[in-house]
């Protein structure tokens, strides 16, 4: 059932391209306002435009904040659990620093970590961090207290309360933190290459934008839209590991 749903997505896609080159060819639609699929993918070929180079450093930068994220995020909501006056003093201060703009801090970012890869992975774990922490922390309190008492009553410590019971009832909640921020970083690592960035495809935009070259630009979006794919459908990876996979064999 699972492989039929995935059929019908990519599809779903190669229907949209279709409709996207009828569109154009049917409207006669001059290729600077929006060019056909064909004139884009055709853009990949150009090597003075130095894809590689561009693709790698948006993906350090979306991979490097994301990670960071999940193994900030998730250490902090373990403590948070493990020490509730931690979790009340903290948990409201991050609140607080999430509704922060992160885009309007970005020139703060530049002016700590300066140009270049950092910050923009800085950016991309700023945005994406909350999310996770949020997810994780909620599905280690939202354990069954039955279960929790029971496994008391059979002389279960703490460590072993959380690596066999709340661990385990927390990925749910942390796969869903952690498709949000799958979204997020890549948003972030982009906003950060728009800024102040001297590569990367965010930068490549803003080049040919001035350019006026629009199947290059839309070449760009389409590589970062594939680079989000590939982080999401990772994520999505792990959980039919760690998730789906385990439930069918129980």
């Amino acid at each position: 059932m699972k492989l039929v749903g995935y059929g019908y997505a990519v599809l779903a896609h190669i229907g949209f391209l279709v409709l996207w080159q009828l569109v154009v060819m049917g409207l006669d639609v001059p290729s600077y306002i929006l060019p056909s699929p064909i004139e884009t993918f055709a853009e990949i070929t150009d090597g003075s435009y130095n894809w590689w180079m561009h693709t790698w450093t948006t993906t350090a930068e979306i991979f490097g904040g994301y990670i960071l994220a999940i193994i900030v995020g998730v250490a902090l909501a373990v403590m948070f659990v493990w020490v509730p006056a931690l979790n009340a003093a903290v948990m409201p201060l991050l609140v607080t620093l999430n509704m922060v703009p992160k885009v309007a801090m970005a020139p703060l970012f530049i002016i700590w970590f300066s140009y270049g890869v950092i910050p923009n992975m800085v950016i991309a774990f700023s945005i994406c961090f909350f999310p996770i922490v949020l997810t994780t922390y909620r599905g280690l309190v939202e354990v069954e207290p039955d279960l929790i008492n029971l496994v008391k009553a059979l002389k279960a410590n703490r460590w072993q309360i959380f690596i066999k019971i709340q661990l385990p009832g927390s990925l749910p909640y942390l796969f869903s933190g952690m498709k949000v921020a799958a979204i997020l970083a890549v948003a972030g690592a982009v906003v950060g290459e728009f800024i102040a960035s001297e590569k990367g495809l965010g930068n490549f935009l803003l080049i040919q934008q001035n350019a006026l070259n629009t199947s290059a630009m839309m070449m760009a979006l389409l590589l970062i839209t594939a680079i989000g794919m590939a982080l999401y459908g990772f994520v999505l990876l792990l959980e039919y590991i760690f998730i789906t996979r385990k439930g069918i064999q129980s």
